[in-house]
């Protein structure tokens, strides 16, 4: 039986000091928005049955907005020269 060779790796891009920042900023900001959310949605729960129901739908909208924040797909292109 012949065995794969596994996918070649993907090629490192550089990066400068500023990114590093960058970075953390962003994770700091996804923990505070989540954080927010959760609190939010604990929240309105107390309320009742309907604000509690609204409030998990929204409540998952925004959780995969800031997962996809998390991905970069909110980045603007980079034009590679």
């Amino acid at each position: 039986m012949s065995a794969l060779a596994p996918p070649p790796r993907p090629p490192k891009v550089a990066t400068s000091g500023d990114d590093e920042a960058r970075m953390f900023r962003i994770r700091v900001t996804q923990v505070m928005a989540t954080l927010g959310t959760l609190f939010g949605t604990a929240w309105l729960c107390t309320l009742g049955a309907i604000p509690a129901i609204l409030a998990l739908v929204v409540a998952k909208h925004v959780l995969v907005a800031i997962l996809l924040m998390g991905l970069g797909l909110d980045d603007p292109p980079r034009c590679e020269e």
